[in-house]
């Protein structure tokens, strides 16, 4: 039994169609070749996702007290990178907030630095920091010896 009988026999009921007779399968000639202005024209409307970024936003806080805290870590969890300046308020409050946001930044991925004297930087998982100011931190020499 041939391979075209075998396949007639499981595609098809009825034996009215005949293989041995068919004409040979012809190929279809190619698409006509598009214009180079149109191909052009499509060129300028296709966009590269890499070159298509959402804005950015880095939130800048100084927080008062630390019912503020909350609003900060919201800001991360919305995926902004947030600035906090803790020198307008007292050392105890100060320390709660860091410990606050420092388990927020972990919970999410993210990172906190300390920028400056009494200044940090959190930074959700989707924002890279790279780079390091420690060392200008190191070589000056700052009087306040709050953290």
């Amino acid at each position: 039994m041939s391979i075209k009988s075998k396949f007639k026999t499981f595609f098809f009921l009825d034996d009215e169609y005949d293989y041995e007779n068919e004409e040979p399968y012809e190929e279809q000639a190619a698409p006509p070749a598009r214009s180079q202005k149109h191909q052009a024209s499509q060129k300028q409307n296709v966009v590269s996702l890499q070159s298509v970024q959402k804005a950015s936003k880095v939130v800048l806080v100084e927080p008062r007290v630390y019912a503020e805290a909350q609003d900060i870590a919201d800001q991360l969890k919305n995926r902004r990178a947030v600035v906090v300046n803790l020198q307008r308020i007292d050392r105890e409050q100060a320390k709660r907030i860091v410990d606050f946001l420092s388990g927020t930044v972990y919970a999410i991925g993210g990172d906190i630095q300390k920028i400056g004297t009494d200044i940090f930087l959190c930074t959700p998982d989707n924002v890279e920091v790279s780079g390091s100011i420690s060392q200008i931190l190191q070589e000056t020499e700052y009087e306040d010896t709050r953290w």
